[in-house]
């Protein structure tokens, strides 16, 4: 069954002169036909009211292309109801200088520091710029909350230790399962101001341990032929099919090559390998990796929510199985310390076994 052709909108207006532009560059950015008449039939509505109201496009920032989808659900229309709709298009008329820039957010007190305390994890520390931007995203909303109860003010030399651990409690009971990550980087915070001259005392000790014990949990592994199962879910015929299947380690070359030539999109704007299978085709991020493999074990009807951690856990307990030792796991898996291949050890049951005590009773009924 043929798919439903585009139907392409005249523009006419103060916008017409760029809809050309704007199409070619819709699919530069790897946006599929039918989306792209949608944003050009969106284009063509917002003129006809720029032109209705008196706007050119050197007037089109954010309070007017809000007052537009004001009038836009006034009018009683389904879709394209928030600013968000207008994303390609006011990306495209900044990039060509026509529109006006979106203005900068005004420096704070707590912007300030939070840019120092990035400059100190990235050069004092030496972090990944990607640890630098956790730690400052966790720590934002401690100083948040600080400058909210303050008056907008941190005055972050009267800090007690009693409000860092009220705050630290508060966020336990909010996000449980971030708590872990919430304290490492509000101690880091707390050894910066103290380092920076803002507190005079170091508090970072103040901040209470979640609690928790460590490998308390089993690793959760596939069932044996769930993981082949996958990967044969995964359709070669397809763009994505290809990026999708990767496996170990022999036929790792061959679907690199197949996606090179035949799947990954030619105006990729990234020069990563894997590369997002919808616009815009930027390089693929750590949560396409999670819907990849949701996603393949749907289509192998593996029940129960798969996360790419699931492979892993699978990998290193076939390995386990097979007569690897837990230093080979960890080399495998590129695990920085001993402590955190030591789980696997649980689930190796044979060899815990003999480890395991009698039942007081057993030897003499057995």
């Amino acid at each position: 069954m043929a798919k439903t052709k585009p139907s392409w909108a005249k523009v006419t207006g103060p916008l017409a002169e760029y809809a050309d532009g704007f199409r070619a560059e819709l699919f530069r950015l790897g946006y599929t036909p039918l989306t792209a008449a949608c944003q050009i039939r969106l284009t063509a509505h917002l003129s006809r009211w720029m032109t209705a109201e008196g706007i050119s496009t050197q007037d089109l920032d954010m309070p007017t292309a809000e007052r537009y989808f004001a009038a836009r659900r006034l009018a009683g229309y389904a879709n394209e109801r928030t600013t968000e709709a207008l994303g390609p298009l006011l990306g495209y008329l900044r990039r060509l200088r026509t529109a006006p820039l979106p203005p900068a957010e005004p420096a704070t007190e707590t912007s300030l520091l939070l840019d120092r305390f990035a400059a100190y994890l990235a050069s004092e520390r030496g972090l990944a710029p990607t640890t630098v931007a956790l730690n400052v995203r966790l720590a934002r909303p401690f100083l948040q909350q600080r400058a909210l109860e303050h008056g907008g003010r941190l005055d972050l030399e009267q800090l007690t230790a009693g409000e860092v651990r009220a705050f630290v409690l508060d966020q336990a009971r909010k996000q449980p399962r971030s708590a872990r990550r919430i304290v490492t980087a509000l101690r880091s915070l707390l050894r910066f101001l103290h380092v920076d001259g803002v507190l005079a005392a170091p508090l970072a000790g103040a901040v209470p341990s979640p609690a928790g014990h460590a490998l308390a949990g089993l690793p959760r592994a596939l069932e044996p032929g769930q993981a082949e199962a996958m990967l044969d879910s995964c359709d070669p015929a397809t763009a994505t099919g290809r990026r999708d299947r990767l496996p170990l380690p022999s036929d790792v070359g061959a679907a690199i090559v197949a996606y090179l030539r035949d799947g990954r999109p030619a105006g990729a704007l990234d020069r990563t390998v894997f590369i997002a299978a919808q616009a815009p085709r930027e390089a693929l991020a750590y949560t396409g990796i999670t819907t990849i493999v949701a996603g393949a074990a749907a289509r192998a009807g593996i029940p129960g929510p798969v996360h790419a951690h699931r492979l892993r856990h699978s990998a290193a307990t076939a390995m386990l199985r097979g007569g690897g030792s837990l230093t080979e796991i960890g080399q495998a898996l590129r695990h920085a310390r001993p402590a955190t291949t030591a789980i696997y050890a649980k689930v190796d049951v044979d060899a815990l076994r003999p480890l395991g005590r009698p039942w007081p009773g057993q030897e003499e009924t057995a």
